[in-house]
């Protein structure tokens, strides 16, 4: 074991400065929690102004890895090794880092690999331009979590003008998944039973798109919202943007029968229904509501309550009462995007002062709701002093996802922590990187609408460009 310490700084001269402070790294990966399997955790200095590091990592049950570099860049294959041997325990980082031609030793930190498996192959997810302007390059991708492999699947450079988003599969399995087409060749696109159905996009009883998917466990129903979204801007705030509707209502979507369920329980006149999404069981129909106002002077005073109602899926029928959970007349606040873990927990949901499209707001956070005693937390182990929102679990319930702007209030950068039983979270830590300050600096692309996914897409089930440009759509009926 001597030995091997002599070893983590074996690139500096012998008389390193020791310091009592721990090293700053970016990403920061100080004291996270990780699962078996993931990306190796490479890092740099935050200083541009190091040109070498030198990192021992010791495995508290055995096991060493030593890297030297411009940049900490473990090997895949060992790196994964190092963490099947030390599940459940933690690894401890010796870090070196020339400057200047002097070299400093850190105090040691620690990263601690779960005994919870993460369990999902990778993540899909959109990436676009933050931008109100531009979207002629923007695709939607999914992640090898295990190594640093990207692959598009689908991208709008194919066909000018088309905008691609809210990528969802049913509970991460990606054999049964929607999403839409905006611009000339509009559609929203499923795939379940073997084969992609192009629906046409908006219908005239509904008054605007489908939007915002959230899958039935059973598949056959998927609940969504329509949206008619208009934007704002700001002269004065940090807040460049808001996102508004000036309508908006929830229904249900039978894939079998090609019919939209209505029901006017979840479409009232002078309310705006939003974000919708079924409970793991598919007993319940959750989604935040908010009375409408005058857009866009009142723009700040439309704020969202949480609620669920039930869903019997043997009739496609909505129930007959409305439950509220987080009632805005006594938060003050906005609830957005809830969504439940698949164990039938907890719920998690993103809060701000007004509004729902949460990725503009600076003072947004997560929450978590207790499903089995009522209570509600501010996640403060997780939240910073910007953007949180766009959240998603893993299948196992053990770990979720979630967009944020922490890194430098521009972009929003994928973030993964792990969850326990009594709702208490980790540290986050960003999605793994070949060479992260690199490719940070480099990616002008924000990441959206996230998600886990049990396996790849199979290139065999992904719409093709002459299924788009075709123009043939599936026509939908309404059943009130």
């Amino acid at each position: 074991m001597g030995a091997l310490l002599l070893l983590a700084c074996s690139r500096q001269p012998e008389h390193a400065q020791h310091v009592d402070q721990l090293p700053v790294i970016y990403p920061d990966y100080v004291d996270v929690t990780i699962p078996v399997g993931i990306a190796p955790l490479n890092f740099s200095m935050a200083d541009d102004a190091v040109t070498t590091v030198d990192v021992l990592v010791t495995g508290a049950k055995g096991g060493t890895l030593h890297v030297n570099g411009d940049y900490a860049d473990f090997d895949i294959e060992e790196w994964h090794t190092l963490l099947m041997q030390n599940r459940g325990a933690k690894l401890t980082f010796t870090v070196c880092a020339e400057k200047e031609g002097q070299w400093t030793q850190f105090r040691d930190f620690t990263i601690a690999v779960s005994e919870q498996p993460l369990e999902e192959w990778g993540v899909t997810y959109r990436r676009i331009a933050p931008s109100f302007e531009i979207y002629s390059k923007m695709g939607l991708y999914q992640r090898d979590l295990s190594n640093f492999d990207e692959e598009a699947l689908i991208s709008n450079v194919q066909m000018s003008g088309m905008c691609v988003n809210c990528h969802t599969a049913n509970q991460t399995n990606p054999d049964q998944y929607v999403f839409h087409i905006r611009g000339e060749h509009g559609a929203t696109a499923i795939h379940r039973n073997g084969k992609i159905e192009m629906i046409q996009a908006k219908n005239e009883q509904l008054g605007g798109a489908m939007v915002y998917p959230g899958w039935h466990p059973g598949g056959r129903y998927c609940a969504f919202s329509t949206n008619k979204t208009s934007q704002m801007f700001h002269t004065a705030s940090i807040q460049r943007i808001d996102v508004y509707d000036a309508s908006s209502d929830v229904f249900v979507y039978d894939t079998q029968t090609h019919t939209i369920l209505q029901d006017t329980l979840i479409m009232k006149k002078y309310w705006a229904e939003n974000s919708p999404n079924f409970s793991p069981d598919g007993k319940w129909l959750y989604f935040t509501t908010a009375r409408r106002q005058i857009y866009p002077t009142d723009y700040d005073k439309e704020k969202y309550s949480l609620c669920r109602v039930s869903f019997d899926a043997e009739t496609g029928h909505i129930g007959t009462e409305v439950d509220t959970l987080v009632n805005t007349a006594k938060t003050g606040k906005s609830v957005s995007w809830p969504r439940a873990s698949y164990d039938g927990r907890f719920l998690m949901y993103a809060e701000a002062d007004y509004g729902y499209f949460t990725v503009w707001h600076p003072e947004a956070e997560l929450w978590l709701y207790d499903l089995k005693n009522g209570t509600t937390r501010r996640m403060d182990e997780v939240n910073s002093d910007r953007s949180e929102s766009l959240h998603a679990w893993s299948k196992n319930s053990h770990w979720f996802l979630f967009t944020s702007r922490r890194d430098d209030g521009l972009y929003t950068r994928l973030y993964f922590a792990g969850i326990d039983t009594t709702g208490r979270a980790t540290k986050p830590f960003m999605l793994p990187q070949r060479n992260p300050k690199e490719y940070y600096r480099r990616l002008m692309y924000s990441y959206n609408t996230p998600d886990f996914t049990e396996k790849p897409v199979d290139k065999n089930i992904r719409p093709s460009k002459k299924m788009i440009e075709e123009g043939e759509r599936i026509q939908n009926s309404v059943r009130n």
